[in-house]
């Protein structure tokens, strides 16, 4: 089963980040994607915005209060999740948010409004940071546990039948 979730878009207001008890830091955004769709019949180009709820922990948490602000351009991985909760009415409402797992910088530095101050040095193409395991700030995964196997040998880096694949 898959349950993966890919966005670019532009976050729409200023992050809401809190510290519970416990110490763990959750940050919630609201990330605007839009999409444009060419209307033959009246010959126009028309513009479908959609709203998505982006909860990040901890490691990710902190760089949303650093360096994300109204208006940053993000790169999101993660996981789609409802959630089920009651209202002051008594009445069962559900919401469904994505579940960071991955979050990219994107854009320039100038374009990013929480860049003034100390912010990260870019790299990597088009100013996209470049952090983390996979370009971009990942939540830490639990370490492996250790194999009680032997390792194989290593074979040496000028045998033609080591190949890459």
């Amino acid at each position: 089963m898959v349950n993966k979730v890919i966005l670019v878009g532009n976050v729409g207001l200023d992050p809401e980040v809190r510290t519970l008890e416990g110490g763990a830091k959750v940050a919630r955004i609201r990330l605007a994607t839009t999409e444009r769709l060419y209307d033959r019949a009246s010959n126009e180009t028309k513009e479908h915005t959609e709203w998505h709820t982006i909860t990040l922990w901890r490691g990710l948490a902190d760089v949303v209060d650093r360096y994300v602000r109204k208006g940053t351009q993000l790169y999101i991985e993660g996981r789609l999740r409802t959630r089920e909760w009651m209202d002051k009415d008594n009445n069962k409402r559900y919401t469904t948010e994505i579940l960071a797992d991955t979050m990219n910088l994107l854009g320039r530095r100038s374009d990013n409004p929480a860049s003034e101050g100390s912010a990260p040095a870019y790299g990597g193409a088009q100013g996209a940071s470049s952090y983390g395991q996979q370009g971009g700030y990942a939540q830490p995964r639990p370490a492996a546990a250790p194999q009680s196997q032997p390792q194989q040998p290593t074979v040496p880096a000028d045998d033609p039948d080591d190949l890459p694949f």
